[in-house]
């Protein structure tokens, strides 16, 4: 009785350790598995293309025959292991207006904005991190009505911004880049603009029967401190709902510090089906070396000119893929 007893308990403890052994290693399984899935690649992106369009024929009320067309890209690549986060972004934007039946095509919207930001871990939420961005646009830019006057042009002007600083990552849904180290590079590729001192570089010398002595120049450094905050957020069990915001703050440490240039974008998109959305774009941007001539009475004569707050809002509704 004894020995057949001995039996059944070491029998209940084998089983027992056999058990113990299958809920460990589905554990670890369980583990790895989540571990792999937050590890690692992931890449995505979004295209988006919408078409407008308005004809008028013996109209009584009026109206002008309208043709609007605007893309975007956004791009993104994400690389997170236990100590390394490396995080790149790509956004693109296009867009064209005709309006009346002779006139011809203005530009709307247009974007280059290039981001890479790497980490290293230094606790839960903090990284050690580098950034770089580049911005530009891709064809000139008139004041229009007037189209003779060339005011922008493909880097002319383009931004080149490295910084190294903390990147605090409380979640997937919120970072926020503090550098007090940071190089801003501003370029202007073209000689009318450089030589008229736009986007702050400094302008061309003129003697007194206007020939130029020195020429203007392309390109402008400035050191400061700097701050990105980008904040990603879906809505509703669908994700029919999401939100993109970026602030980015920049300091010149050597010229007027309290001024404090602001790029402020924010894009919202509203999805009617699995193509179709809408999409909602607002970008504010203040920069204390971009002086902006305006004609308070109307009359072609410029009255003022100075740093003043740009905003810029654009509503499309079109195709949308995500992938």
């Amino acid at each position: 009785m004894k020995t057949k007893l001995l039996f059944a308990f070491a029998l209940l403890c084998a089983s027992m350790g056999v058990l113990n052994a299958q809920t460990t290693d589905a554990e670890k399984a369980i583990r790895t598995l989540s571990k792999d899935s937050i590890m690692g690649w992931k890449t995505g992106g979004v295209l988006g293309l919408s078409i407008s369009q308005a004809s008028f024929t013996n109209w009584a009320a009026g109206g002008q025959n309208t043709v609007a067309i605007g893309g975007l890209v956004n791009l993104f690549a994400k690389y997170k292991s236990e100590k390394d986060s490396w995080d790149t972004m790509l956004d693109l934007g296009y867009g064209l207006l005709k309006q009346g039946k002779d006139a011809d095509f203005i530009k709307t919207d247009d974007k280059v904005d290039f981001t890479s930001k790497y980490g290293r871990k230094a606790s839960s939420k903090w990284y050690y991190a580098g950034l770089v961005n580049f911005k530009t646009q891709m064809t000139a830019g008139y004041n229009y009505p007037n189209d003779s006057i060339r005011i922008s042009d493909l880097l002319a002007p383009a931004y080149v911004l490295a910084a190294i600083g903390m990147d605090y990552k409380p979640s997937d849904k919120l970072t926020a880049f503090i550098a007090p180290i940071t190089s801003k590079n501003t370029i202007v590729n073209n000689t009318d603009l450089a030589n008229a001192g736009a986007f702050g570089v400094d302008k061309a010398v003129y003697d007194a029967e206007g020939n130029i002595i020195t020429p203007g120049k392309k390109s402008r450094s400035e050191v400061g401190g700097y701050v990105r905050m980008v904040y990603q957020q879906t809505f509703f069990d669908d994700k029919s709902v999401s939100i993109t915001s970026k602030l980015d703050l920049f300091s010149n440490y050597k010229n007027n510090p309290q001024n404090i240039d602001v790029s402020w974008e924010t894009i919202i998109a509203l999805k009617v089906n699995k193509f179709i959305t809408t999409t909602i774009t607002s970008h504010l941007v203040y920069d204390d070396d971009i002086t902006i001539s305006v004609d308070t009475n109307d009359d072609g004569i410029i009255d003022e000119s100075g740093p003043r707050t740009q905003f810029k809002e654009v509503i499309g509704v079109g195709l949308n893929v995500k992938f």
